[in-house]
């Protein structure tokens, strides 16, 4: 059965010219009469041709297509962050072509290389959490294939990023906890190969220090992010003989599991042990104790700028790596 999209070899044989004729009469190339021009394309439009994009795309050397890899879509953060990057390329007619992670390296590695067969024009990533080596995204260079990194950001400085100051905003956030005469403040932090993590615990000690209190790292505990590690976590903390009277959790999904291990325990949440944490998550406004503070890290202007970071570097084609810094903010719930 004969195929019913119509290709430029049927309208060729219809003109009874050569299908290169065609060709160059759609793409009104200067050196077809413009009478020819005229009535190859008005047969086109007649017989519903329509250009096929892979050819173009092969010719132009661009897809008009990006690559977005999260470690997971049902997170609200990331769930924001697609929303602002989509919006962003459509604004400017370019398709998202989406992939998820799951936080594992492997999983990544593959994403990234079936994004580079289809050939896209550009990466954004939020790295995974176990993410180490970065040889699968380095090689992209030697294709024309910018990457821009979000929130999950690696730790090297040439890269397009576009993050939070988690050391600046957990300065803020134990400032703001020895303000109201917090001394024994605990973190919970997350896995030690993200650099967000080293970021937090630089900041923790920092705050500290800078007001003279000895930094016991035995208020220091770490989680893989799963339900089962931070409820040891928690354990472990309650257990001191000095117990916490703060407790800074790596995010507000961390801080749902501690407080309700805390609650289990008894534990009077936000009277007898003050909670904070990171992210500013709006399911936190549902929940019936949310931290007392929690660091908001605009999860859609990220997105947004990453969008306007990966435009300019596909565009500029520069050896130069760009970097947009966004200060988070301290958002207190404890009164709403």
């Amino acid at each position: 059965m004969k195929s019913s999209v119509v290709t430029i070899k049927d309208i060729a044989e219809k003109l009874k010219v050569s299908p290169s004729t065609v060709s160059r009469a759609l793409g009104n190339h200067p050196r077809i009469g413009l009478k020819m021009r005229m009535q190859v394309q008005a047969l086109a439009r007649e017989m519903g041709y329509e250009p096929n994009s892979q050819a173009i795309s092969f010719k132009q050397k661009r897809t008009s297509i990006i690559g977005v890899i999260l470690p997971f879509i049902r997170e609200d953060f990331f769930s924001s962050a697609i929303s602002a990057i989509e919006m962003a390329a459509i604004a400017q007619d370019y398709t998202i072509l989406f992939g998820q992670s799951l936080d594992d390296p492997e999983q990544e590695k593959k994403i990234v290389a079936a994004m580079k067969k289809q050939r896209v024009d550009g990466l954004i990533i939020s790295l995974s959490k176990y993410t180490l080596n970065y040889d699968h995204l380095l090689s992209l260079h030697k294709y024309g294939i910018p990457v821009v990194y979000f929130d999950r950001v690696p730790p090297f400085k040439d890269a397009h990023k576009v993050f939070c100051n988690m050391h600046r905003g957990t300065v803020q956030m134990v400032n703001w906890l020895l303000s109201t005469k917090h001394r024994r403040i605990a973190l919970i932090n997350g896995p030690d190969s993200m650099p967000a993590c080293k970021e937090r615990l630089g900041g923790y000690i920092e705050a500290l220090s800078k007001k003279q209190i000895k930094v016991d790292m035995q208020l220091v505990e770490t989680t893989d992010l799963s339900s089962e590690q931070t409820t040891e976590a928690v354990a472990r903390l309650l257990r001191l003989k000095k117990p916490p009277t703060a407790i800074i959790s790596f995010n507000d999904y961390v801080h749902m599991d501690a407080a309700r291990y805390a609650l289990q325990q008894g534990v009077r949440v936000n009277e007898d042990i003050i909670f904070a944490s990171y992210a500013n998550l709006p399911v936190t406004s549902y929940i019936a104790f949310p931290p007392a503070a929690s660091l908001e890290q605009f999860p859609f202007r990220q997105g947004e700028k990453a969008m306007e970071l990966i435009i300019r570097a596909m565009h500029e084609q520069s050896d130069d790596f760009y970097t947009e810094e966004i200060l988070p903010e301290l958002v207190f719930s404890i009164n709403k």
